[in-house]
């Protein structure tokens, strides 16, 4: 396999749902909630946890459990921009309401969660810039708190392994820049092929991150070297991720999936082992709900201080990122015609 290094290393996570336009809700759609994912475990009991999982269609997501792998695989596949849209962030808190569920069973119908991304050389660009831009220019100081919460709820889910000992991975298969960046420092472990980029840029618009990727980023390369990586807004490469410490595994592009179904098998023997390391790191060094969130407050104060020139770059970004995206909906068109 082509690892270049590997690096070593409950409570109920809460969900806030955001208002979408997607209609009347049916299987799969967003907003669901416990309630009514219990009914569907109920309804459908003599299915199995992956003939459950393969019956919820989700818009933005691709969602499979693999039993040879003991993985439930999440990959993000958003049909606006790549990055934290409302509808992808409404059915990331649905997914993870079925995963919590689904772990409750015994024996547990899988012990990993991995997210990836369908989308072709991008993982996650992050936060909503549009919908950033909107919220202030509108004063909506209550809507933009309820979105930087809901990020806040999904990266905590993964940070505490949904309070049922999972392991998370984080499978990054190209750029994971601002909130797709603090997305995947919230899980136990970072994969990434080569090619990928990260960067946190939010800094180029005169803000900060603020959905976790301070108290993440902080407890694996240390405060100095955290700040260092947001205040530059620049971006790294994976190698040079991997040489900070900020991520854990480096593979050859391609193999990014391969490479996390040969890491499962090799280290299955010492699986309750490692879960129980990921325990001891977050007792050791933790990073509460309360201090995510009184960060994402802050957060979202200081946007609040914006001025129309930051807003205008802000804006700028969010052009460039869908244009990226009819960009690689074209390649694929094109590709697949």
């Amino acid at each position: 396999m082509a690892y270049i290094q590997e690096r070593t290393q409950a409570k109920p996570h809460p969900v806030v749902h955001l208002s979408t336009q997607t209609g009347a809700a049916g299987p799969g759609r967003p907003g669901h909630g416990l309630a009514s994912i219990h009914s569907d475990m109920d309804e459908n009991a003599g299915l199995s946890a992956q003939e459950l999982v393969k019956s919820r269609t989700y818009s933005d997501l691709d969602i499979r459990i693999t039993e040879e792998d003991s993985a439930f695989w999440c990959f993000m596949n958003p049909q606006e921009r790549p990055s934290f849209t409302r509808q992808l962030l409404t059915e990331l808190a649905d997914v993870q309401l079925l995963i919590k569920s689904l772990l409750s069973a015994r024996p547990k119908p899988f012990e990993y969660v991995v997210l990836g991304s369908r989308t072709a050389g991008l993982f996650n660009l992050g936060g909503d810039l549009a919908l950033f831009a909107e919220k202030i220019r509108q004063g909506d100081y209550k809507g933009l708190k309820t979105y930087a919460r809901a990020c806040v709820a999904v990266g905590y889910a993964n940070h505490t392994g949904y309070g049922n000992g999972a392991i998370t991975i984080a499978l990054v298969q190209g750029d994971a820049l601002g909130g797709g960046f603090e997305s995947a420092l919230s899980c136990d472990l970072i994969v990434a092929e080569r090619q990928a980029k990260f960067g946190l840029p939010e800094v180029l618009f005169n803000l900060y991150p603020g959905m976790g990727a301070y108290s993440f980023l902080s407890r694996r390369v240390g405060m100095m070297k955290a700040e260092q990586i947001i205040l530059s807004g620049r971006t790294y490469t994976a190698e040079e991720m991997l040489e900070l410490g900020a991520i854990d595994m480096v593979v050859e592009p391609g193999e990014g999936e391969t490479s996390i179904r040969e890491y499962i098998a090799q280290n299955r023997s010492r699986r309750t082992a490692a879960s129980a390391i990921y325990k001891v790191r977050r007792r050791v060094d933790p990073v509460s709900l309360e201090e995510l969130n009184d960060i994402a407050d802050l957060w979202v104060d200081t946007a609040f201080e914006l001025t129309e020139q930051d807003l205008r770059r802000m804006t700028r970004i969010a052009a460039a990122q869908d244009r990226l995206r009819s960009r690689i909906v074209e390649s694929d068109a094109s590709k697949t015609g």
